[in-house]
């Protein structure tokens, strides 16, 4: 196939997005390619082989042009000539199906299509895609990961079976008078608490508010949601959220979970008021950008105790430090930003959207 035959595609620059380059265009920097084999290789040693397995299933649609767009302006230049955009938060309206005449389809690089114009898209007879990403399951897997982790002390206990283990780690065990009573808990660990029961405030129910919010129905607790836009009531219902001004879930939340996107309308969203109009005691959970919560305040509020915990990922600064200050909390639990993982998350997002590119081909 010549260059002039290849199928071309707009694509948003997002680093994940640009793995559409590196498996079908040829033309794609060698240091590109080397630099996602070295992104991988932990959990995906031959990379080279994934591409080639990957390109076999594409017969129509490998090789082809892809050309990165960064904003709004430079998709309308590039979409002219293009078979296929693909939309992480680029919005795509008449406008721009107008401008063109070859597209195939939309995908959108995710499940919530709200940047594309549907009805504009049905009115071409151009399908839009969608994809329920993995990475978002695994971020909502691993923010109730962090909320057992905390709820049931597993930070604090996890191998720590012996008597001087425990008490090491500050604790007082000692058995039970088996003639009376049972023996659970002889280690004597206080504080552990249901999760069950308990609400649960979720501020931006997009794509991983709303996994998030699909597990916290199934563990009994009361769902309660916070965004600019109150949803529509089918899709409130679908993941037994309620809507709650800020103020009131703040108030109201056992725990309150962080879903939002890092930029600046959300940077220091929670200061020291904002922590301060928590409930007493309750527990904060941030799986987006760290910056969202202010570090000083946040320790403040560990320090002062009215914030019953706090679990993050991904960290401040990457790499972390031993000395960092949260680390000083018993009721602090910080992971180094691996909420999305495993790699295979991404990797299969990007093969079943290209391979159902190739099905528009």
């Amino acid at each position: 196939m010549n260059n002039r035959a290849r199928p071309s595609l707009v694509v948003e620059n997002d680093p994940f997005l640009r793995l559409l380059g590196v498996v079908l265009d040829p033309d794609t920097d060698p240091a590109r390619i080397a630099a996602f084999a070295d992104f991988f290789a932990h959990d995906l040693p031959d990379f080279d082989d994934w591409l080639r397995q990957l390109r076999g299933r594409l017969p129509r649609l490998h090789p082809a042009r892809v050309t990165l767009v960064e904003d709004a302006d430079e998709l309308r230049a590039a979409i002219a000539g293009a078979d296929f955009a693909v939309v992480e938060s680029l919005r795509v309206g008449k406008d721009e199906l107008a401008a063109a005449p070859r597209l195939r389809a939309v995908q959108k690089y995710g499940s919530i299509a709200g940047n594309v114009d549907a009805d504009a898209c049905a009115a071409r007879g151009i399908p839009l895609l969608t994809i329920r990403r993995r990475a978002n399951i695994a971020c909502a897997e691993h923010a109730f990961a962090l909320m057992l982790a905390l709820s049931r002390r597993i930070h604090d206990t996890g191998n720590r079976i012996s008597v001087p283990a425990l008490q090491a780690a500050g604790f007082s065990p000692r058995t039970y008078d088996r003639r009376h009573t049972a023996n659970s808990n002889w280690a004597r660990i206080p504080g552990i608490r249901l999760l069950h029961g308990t609400t649960l405030g979720i501020v931006g129910l997009g794509e991983i508010g709303r996994e998030l919010a699909l597990r916290a129905a199934a563990f009994g607790m009361n769902i309660l949601y916070h965004q600019r836009t109150q949803l529509p009531a089918d899709i409130e219902a679908l993941h037994q959220a309620h809507y709650a001004d800020f103020d009131t879930l703040l108030e109201s939340a056992d725990w309150t979970a962080i879903c939002l996107p890092g930029n600046d309308s959300t940077r220091g969203l929670f200061d020291a008021r904002r922590l301060a109009q928590m409930k007493p005691g309750a527990r904060l959970i941030n799986i987006s950008r760290a910056e969202i919560v202010e570090r000083n305040a946040l320790i403040g509020a560990l320090r002062s105790g009215r914030l019953g915990g706090f679990a993050l990922d991904p960290l401040y600064e990457a790499p972390g430090r031993d000395d960092d200050e949260l680390l000083g909390f018993g009721n602090v639990l910080i992971t180094p930003h691996i909420a999305a993982q495993p790699r295979f998350n991404a990797l299969d997002d990007i093969a079943d959207l290209i391979t159902g590119l190739e099905e528009k081909m």
